[in-house]
This record gives C-alpha cells, structure tokens and sequence, in this order.
C-alpha cells in the first residue's frame, strides 16, 4: 500500500468516525431536549403564568371546600371572592384563612370583584385588607369618582386596581364594559390602576350589538392588564362552557398576553379560571378548561 492509498484509508476512517459521532451526538441532544422540555411542561404546566380560579366558581360551598377543589384541579393561587374571605374580616381571622390556605398549598393572589367610592377611608380600610390578606390585585369596579383616592393607595400599598368589566347589565351595558372605556378613565392615573379584563363578560356584550375581541381587548390596555378572567361563553344558550366551546380563542388570548408582556413587567399580572355554569359540580368542566389552557400555552411557547 503506497504512503498516499494509507493517508486517504486514514482520512475517510477519521472522517467516518467523526460523522458517526456527530449522528450519535445529535440523537442524544435530541433525546436531552425531549427529556427537558417533557421536564418543563411537568414542572411548569402553565409556563411562566399565574394561574388560579376565582372561588366564585364554588359559591355552592364553603371556604375550605372550594380550597379543596382548587388544590384537586392542580391549581396553586386563588382570587377571593366576599362570601369565601369576608372585608371586614378580623386580623385573627385573616391568618386563620391564610393557614387554611397554606395547609392546601394555596396562595392568595387577588381579591375581588371590589366595589371603591370616593370614601378614601373605606377604600384604605380595603388596601389595609389586602395587604393583611398578601394579595397583589383587587379585581375592582370602582366609581369614576374613585381614582384619586386610590392613585394614592395604590402608590402606598403597591396593589393594583383592575378594573373588571360585567359586560350586559339589564339592558344596557356595564360602566366598564370595554377596555376602550376603561382606558380613557385612567390613562391619566397611577399606573397600577388598568384592568381585570373577563373574556366570558367581553363575549357577552354581543348580546347588546358590541363586538368585543379579547385578544384585541388585551392589547388595548397594554402594561395596564393586570388581570384575567378566563371563561368563554355561549350567547346561545347564555351558559359559560369549556374553552373552545364558545367563542373563546384561548390562544389568541395567550398571544396577546405575551405581545403586552403580561408576566415581564415588575407587577406581574395573574389569571383566574373562572366557570359560572354548574355550580354543584364545576370540577369536571373546569379541568377541560385547565387542559385546554395548558396546550394553549405550550402551542404559543
């Protein structure tokens, strides 16, 4: 074998090899990868969102059932409503709650939905609540009279106001109805004061001829959503459903909350499930929802 033949014989073994290697290689990255992205989506079900529900959805039982409920349905946070977490509740009272709360892997993240007048000392006796409470947001439907009084508390207390709309009320429409109204009112105040947006009560307002795209809501109020009610809904049949049933685009909302940089900001905001229909039983339809809300989010990535 001449000295030429041996090093070309040299060359293509070392170049086999290498290849064999890389082939190897890239197949275990890409078994690494699949491991850790199975690792991401078992540790971090919803990404980088918080997620709780509203415990209206279990007004039918008492606090520690609908603890009970949320901590089933895998949920982790919860937004309060009066009748599970009373206002006026005592400072004894409020930490025996937050045990209850602690002992079910809960955590308080909001509270509401609030009404807010221009009393500034009712309105401090609600942020002194809150604070007492740990949340971070009152779902709120203040009085356009409101906003200076809670400028102030907001700045103090450093929780946020979001407003929630109610979509039809009666005949008309909620004063909130739309994150255009919303906007104009407080485009000039505290920058915590923005929204709770409900995408149930958004695709409700249809009903009275207003044509509301939550997505497109979301994107209107911009830094200022720091809530969110995650419910669709069947004007048909005027009942909430499971997500996809309605005319809720789950991803389309998840896009948009990620276009306003809903978790970036330093008041990060929050999401509450939230199911009205079957009152006795809403484990079932709600854990459709959650699993529809989970691909949703991996879907957006």
């Amino acid at each position: 074998m001449t000295r030429e033949v041996e090093l070309h014989r040299r060359t293509f073994l070392q170049s086999g090899m290498a290849l064999l290697g890389g082939v190897c290689l890239g197949l275990h990255s890409g078994e690494v990868w699949g491991a850790q992205e199975k690792k991401t989506a078992q540790d971090k079900p919803f990404g980088d969102f918080i997620i709780g529900a509203q415990s209206y959805c279990f007004r039918n039982f008492d606090r520690e059932g609908a603890l009970k409920r949320i901590q089933q349905l895998g949920l982790h946070y919860v937004e309060f409503f009066q009748a599970h977490c009373p206002a006026n509740s005592t400072p004894e009272q409020i930490k025996a709650i937050l045990r209850m709360c602690s002992d079910y892997g809960i955590t308080p993240i909001a509270y509401g939905v609030q009404h807010f007048s221009k009393n500034h000392s009712a309105n401090q006796r609600l942020f002194e609540f809150g604070a007492a409470l740990g949340i971070k947001h009152f779902s709120a439907d203040p009085d356009p009279d409101s906003f200076d009084s809670l400028d102030k508390l907001c700045e103090e207390y450093k929780i946020s106001i979001a407003i929630h709309p109610h979509g039809p009320v009666g005949k008309g429409l909620h004063r909130w109805y739309s994150a255009e109204v919303i906007l104009e009112a407080v485009k000039n105040h505290h920058p915590l004061i923005g929204t709770c947006l409900d995408t149930g009560h958004l695709i409700r307002a249809a009903q009275l001829g207003k044509k509301l795209e939550p997505a497109e809501q979301i994107r209107v109020m911009g830094p200022r959503n720091y809530g969110l009610h995650l419910k669709d809904h069947d004007n048909q049949r005027r009942t909430d459903v499971i997500y996809g049933k309605g005319a809720l685009d789950v991803v389309a909302v998840i896009r948009a909350l990620k276009d306003v940089k809903f978790n970036d900001k330093p008041h990060r905001g929050y999401i509450s499930i939230e199911y009205e229909a079957n009152p006795d039983n809403p484990v079932p339809d709600m854990a459709a929802c959650i699993d529809i809300l989970k691909q949703a989010i991996r879907q957006v990535g």
